[in-house]
């Protein structure tokens, strides 16, 4: 088996367990539970891709594809591990308003692409995040309620199947295979690229404004009742937190529970300063980093973490938020919390609720919110925090529509990710799922079963 290994005809290098540099390609930016590969292969082109596939196809093992890592769901044991963060490159065709994004390619190095030509992306968040994958997922980003979801405007995607193949996928050329690409994950092949559509952005007011939850025990109501009346330029969430007391922390945030309303407004400042005026009314700040920015600069608008932790997080797609719901959510996610509990809570809604020009597989249109809970994890802390999370979404059950897939950090079983779809379109998923890869080749980060 080492003389094949040794044998295999890819350009990037190739990791054993017992080899200088295995644990480092193999561990992402979710450090908790990572992949434990008999073989990674740190791919380079397409062409590393399809050898790392047909390599695996012709001796029976599993294949698990990482770019960043931030969604590792479970670990791959045995099989092969491809790492595309050597593939990162952008191409932008600005006539045409697209960008073609290799598979390792992170949301910062695309806008970085972009952004000299005045056009964006629909990126996530958080600068970091791969991409490709992001987008395989639906992809709801800091656009999202002005054009969609990322996967909603993806043109072609190049992807490796089971059989070995490299394929250009449109709507044209396999329709079934390019509606469940968008959406369903990394179920049905190794994508190597896709080709996305990009939006003339020029002005934009985004940032974060921080309140202290004890003196302000209103404020996340206060943000779901602004939401009500923004436009479709407008997309905010929320990030709340209890931050730990200690040195590295900035002293206005040392040891408080604050609720980070984050903003990403696509209009004139003058017109995001005089939507931002309610929230501003709230209460008195902790921080405000709210003001114009260049396009450049929008992966740091949301101010998302960058360190690699261990952590798990589950989420409800809900169609309303009540103000009880979201007292308990701040009660049970707060001080007295066994462990931290970092909440997202993401206003949908806008183009995300109205369907594609070519259809796709995301699921939940319908939804008005996200309510997201997420833990770091320590050595024998998962039960503990498994019931946290589940005792802080309790309030939403009523109201929940089922999951996002790309916010669930952690294992699911076949019910729970059922959960990220509407019922017929899990089934059609399914049944393309045993036309690409019945045996089973592919480990993906949330299982979809061949039918």
């Amino acid at each position: 088996m080492n003389e094949q290994i040794n044998a295999l005809p890819v350009n990037g290098p190739v990791f054993r367990p017992e080899d200088g540099g295995y644990d480092e390609e193999r561990t992402g930016y979710q450090l908790l539970a990572p992949h434990r590969a008999a073989v990674i292969v740190g791919a380079t082109s397409a062409e590393d891709v399809r050898a790392a596939v047909a390599y695996a196809a012709g001796h029976g093992l599993r294949v698990a594809v990482q770019a960043s890592g931030h969604g590792l769901a479970g670990p791959l044991d045995g099989g092969v591990l491809i790492t595309t963060g050597r593939m990162s490159g952008v191409r932008v065709d600005a006539a045409a308003r697209t960008a073609w994004i290799e598979a390792g390619a992170s949301w910062e190095q695309v806008i970085a692409a972009t952004a000299p030509h005045g056009l964006a992306p629909l990126a996530g968040s958080a600068p970091g995040v791969g991409a490709v994958s992001y987008t395989l997922g639906g992809g709801v980003g800091l656009l999202a309620r002005r054009y969609g979801f990322a996967a909603d405007h993806v043109r072609r995607v190049e992807i490796v199947t089971a059989d070995g193949r490299l394929r250009q996928v449109t709507a044209d050329s396999d329709p079934d295979l390019f509606w469940a690409l968008r959406g369903g994950g990394g179920n049905f092949g190794a994508v190597t690229g896709v080709e996305i559509g990009l939006f003339p952005v020029e002005d934009v007011y985004a940032g974060v404004l921080a309140f202290d939850v004890e003196r302000v025990p209103d404020v996340l109501d206060g943000w779901r009742r602004w939401t009500r009346t923004v436009p479709e330029e407008t997309t905010s969430g929320v990030a709340m937190l209890v931050y730990p007391d200690l040195p590295m922390v900035p002293e206005p945030l040392r040891g408080r529970h604050v609720a980070q309303l984050q903003i990403f407004h696509v209009g004139t400042p003058e017109d995001g300063a005089r939507l931002a005026e309610p929230l501003r009314a709230l209460g008195p700040l902790t921080h405000d980093s709210l003001r114009p920015r260049p396009l450049a600069e929008a992966g740091e608008a949301f101010e998302e973490p960058d360190r690699p932790h261990a952590y798990r997080s589950d989420n409800r797609l809900v169609s309303d938020l009540s103000p009880a719901a979201l007292a308990g959510l701040a009660k049970a996610a707060g001080p007295a919390a066994p462990v931290m509990c970092v909440v997202g809570l993401r206003h949908l809604g806008g183009a995300l609720a109205r369907a594609p020009r070519i259809p796709n597989a995301v699921g939940h249109r319908d939804a008005a919110y996200s309510v997201s809970v997420l833990s770091p994890v320590e050595p024998g802390e998962e039960r503990t925090v498994r019931d946290l999370h589940r005792e802080a979404l309790a309030p939403f059950e009523d109201a929940s529509l089922g999951r996002s897939l790309n916010f669930a950090f952690g294992p699911l079983d076949e019910d729970q990710v059922r959960s990220g779809y509407e019922p017929a379109a899990y089934r059609r998923l399914t049944e393309i799922r045993a036309r690409y890869d019945g045996d089973v080749t592919f480990h993906a980060n949330h299982a979809i079963p061949p039918r």
